[in-house]
């Protein structure tokens, strides 16, 4: 017996199949309409006319033969027959209520647009669709999240105020940074290693006008050179295998609207020192694998710790490169420069080892105090840090006394420099039947002068600039002070 059910002719198997479709949609669907190609309602079907009502109509013929935006507010039936694109999914919202719908555009054998059909596929979508919709919540949740974290991390963690010092060589600083902060030229932080340059910089973006802006970080020492300039430029869709697919953008992009810190500038490569150099004078960069230029609007604040002006005379750093970068240099002071700023610094850093420990900060005696004050700190702030924290942990009880500081430095390999005494604050003699044998006011300041130089000499070791830091004073001051001293053999 010979089955032709289904017949062996492909286009009648395609009118079958849209036939079976329709009839599919017509009858699941929550509605349907058909739009002729003047974009007016020829046809809709049963479920669509429970609708009608809502949509202001009360019989069927008053809603056929009409525009369709005329009768269904919001409704984008119109443009798809104008661009000939479908809808597959829409959200369309009415006096009918909220819908989710499919607009298919529909076509002659020529291939001429000559309607339109429109099919609500779900009413009600808060209550049929809501596994979805929470999935889709979630996810938008999550992204806020992600973002407003990634907003933390670029805001700056420092101002001027975290800068910690009433030195000399601390004000200065300061001083030029709050004159950085108001310019929008390059700065270049110069400074052995742990003196704060990072930090700075932060407190100079943060009293900047860009403040509001991100602010981008990269230690140029810790990426290795051939991705460096992925790093700083980004990459474009597909640049090469494993690229990412969506492109990634660089630190230079970034950073736009705010500022760009490069740390470790004196380790940038050479090969990578021309596009760098580029993207300063011109303000635009170009992603790795890209033809296409992106502007960038970004103040670059630089640091190092190496002597640039050495490196580029030994041909190893671009001269063009460096005078693009020194607009506003600033010298970050060493430690052993301003060591009258010790105690604040250690009052500081005991705070916050207390908060990341859960303990209470350190007291130190006044010989620890001492002892730490006449360092040389090779390592500066971070070095001081850690033999704090190791101090602290080796100390049985919360004080800590100069012994703990001296074994810390021993195993460390450090000799350290001994502390001169702790000189006492002369007490002044109280009024009696002796008054009149009190010494004359000037000779007793002279002396607590001369216990004061003798103290800051020796904790310098000799050194008079230094010294005349740490008491505060110039150094023409302090020559002046040693020469009287030296006439009245007060100091040999």
């Amino acid at each position: 017996m010979k089955d032709d059910s289904l017949p062996l002719d492909g286009q009648r198997i395609l009118e079958l199949a849209a036939r079976s479709m329709f009839d599919l949609f017509a009858n699941a669907s929550e509605g349907m309409m058909l739009v002729d190609r003047d974009e007016r309602v020829v046809w809709i079907n049963e479920q669509y006319k429970r609708f009608l009502p809502a949509l202001g109509f009360e019989r069927v013929e008053d809603f056929l033969g009409h525009p369709v935006s005329q009768v269904v507010h919001n409704t984008l039936m119109d443009r798809v027959i104008r661009t000939g694109k479908p809808i597959l999914i829409d959200l369309l919202s009415n006096r009918a209520g909220t819908f989710v719908v499919s607009r298919i555009p529909l076509r002659d054998e020529a291939g001429q647009v000559i309607g339109a059909l429109g099919i609500v596929l779900f009413d009600h979508p808060e209550t049929t669709l809501q596994p979805l919709i929470q999935k889709f919540a979630h996810l938008q949740r999550d992204l806020d999240d992600a973002r407003r974290e990634l907003a933390t991390q670029r805001r700056t963690k420092y101002t001027l105020g975290s800068f910690l010092g009433s030195s000399a060589a601390a004000v200065e600083v300061k001083r030029q940074a709050r004159r950085a902060a108001g310019s929008s030229s390059p700065v270049l932080l110069l400074g052995e290693t742990g003196t704060g340059k990072e930090l700075l910089a932060h407190a100079i973006h943060a009293g900047s006008a860009r403040a509001n802006g991100p602010f981008v970080s990269v230690n140029i020492a810790a990426v290795p050179d051939t991705l460096l300039e992925a790093e700083f430029f980004g990459v474009a869709a597909g640049a090469y295998t494993g690229a990412d697919r969506k492109g990634r953008d660089g630190k230079f992009k970034l950073a736009d609207g705010g500022t760009l810190f490069l740390d470790e500038i004196g380790d940038m490569p050479p090969s990578l020192q021309p596009k760098l150099l580029r993207a300063l004078q011109e303000g635009e960069i170009e992603p790795l694998g890209s033809n296409k230029v992106v502007p960038f609007d970004a103040r670059v604040i630089a640091a190092t710790s190496r002597d640039l002006g050495a490196l580029v005379r030994e041909g190893r750093f671009r001269e063009d490169l460096y005078y693009r970068l020194n607009v506003l240099p600033i010298r970050v002071p060493p430690l052993r420069e301003r060591r009258s700023d010790v105690p604040a610094l250690v009052e500081a850093l005991g705070e916050d080892m207390a908060l990341r420990n859960g303990m209470a900060p350190p007291e130190l005696s006044a010989e620890a105090m001492a002892l730490l004050a006449a360092q040389s700190w090779p390592g500066n702030i971070r070095e001081l840090r850690n033999v704090l924290e190791q101090a602290a942990m080796r100390s049985e009880s919360q004080r800590i006394e100069a012994a703990h500081l001296e074994q810390v430095l021993r195993d460390a390999g450090v000799e350290s420099i001994v502390a001169p005494p702790v000189v006492a604050v002369p007490t002044l003699p109280q009024p009696g039947p002796d008054s009149r044998r009190l010494r004359p006011l000037a000779d007793q300041v002279a002396e607590v002068e001369r216990a004061a130089i003798a103290a800051a000499m020796a904790a310098t070791g000799g050194n008079k600039l230094a010294a005349a830091r740490l008491l505060g004073i110039s150094r023409a001051k302090l020559y002046e002070r040693l020469a009287q001293l030296s006439e009245n053999k007060a100091i040999a």
